[in-house]
C-alpha cells in the first residue's frame, strides 16, 4: 500500500548545445515574425491547421527554445495555462512569447486570443516571468499585441 501513495518524483536535467552568443536576440515584433517564418512555422502548413507556440527567453531576450505548446484544428487549438507555464519554468524562462497562427489569414486577434493574453500574462506574473507579446501569424504577415498595445 505505501508504494502506491508514494509522491512521484521529477527529474530535471538542463541539456543545452547551444553556447549563449550564438542564440538569436529579440529585440521587436520583426524579429519574432522573421524567426517563426524561417524557422518554426512551416510554409506548407501554416494555412492548414492553428498551431500554438511559446518562444521562451533568458533576462537578455536571447531565444532558449521554443515549445509546442498544441496542435488544433482549422479555426482553434488547445491551450492549457499549466502546460504554457509549464514549459516556461522546465525552460528556465524569464520572458516569453505567445506565438499562433490563423489559417484563415486573418491578422485579427479574436474575443478568444484576447483571453489568452490575459490568463497567460497574470498566470507568468505569478513566477516572475514576463509576457512579452502575443504574435499571431499569418503566410502574408503578423498582428503583434505589443505593437498594438495590449501587453503591458
Amino acid at each position: 500500500m505505501e508504494g502506491i501513495l508514494k509522491v512521484c518524483d521529477v527529474k530535471l536535467t538542463y541539456n543545452t548545445k547551444v553556447k549563449s552568443s550564438e542564440r538569436p536576440v529579440i529585440h521587436n515584433s520583426e524579429d519574432i515574425y522573421r524567426l517563426l517564418v524561417d524557422h518554426v512555422y512551416n510554409e506548407g502548413t501554416i494555412q492548414h491547421k492553428e498551431y500554438l507556440k511559446l518562444i521562451l527567453l533568458n533576462n537578455s531576450s536571447k531565444v532558449l527554445g521554443v515549445s509546442n505548446i498544441s496542435e488544433g484544428g482549422i479555426t482553434e487549438t488547445s491551450a492549457d495555462i499549466r502546460i504554457i507555464m509549464q514549459a516556461a519554468i522546465l525552460g528556465n524562462a524569464t520572458r516569453i512569447i505567445l506565438a499562433h497562427n490563423h489559417p484563415s489569414g486573418s491578422l485579427k486577434p479574436s474575443t478568444v486570443d484576447n483571453l489568452l493574453t490575459e490568463r497567460v500574462k497574470n498566470a507568468a506574473k505569478l513566477f516572475n516571468i514576463t509576457l512579452l507579446d502575443h504574435i499571431i501569424v499569418t503566410d502574408s504577415g503578423y498582428c503583434s499585441y505589443l505593437d498594438e498595445g495590449r501587453v503591458l
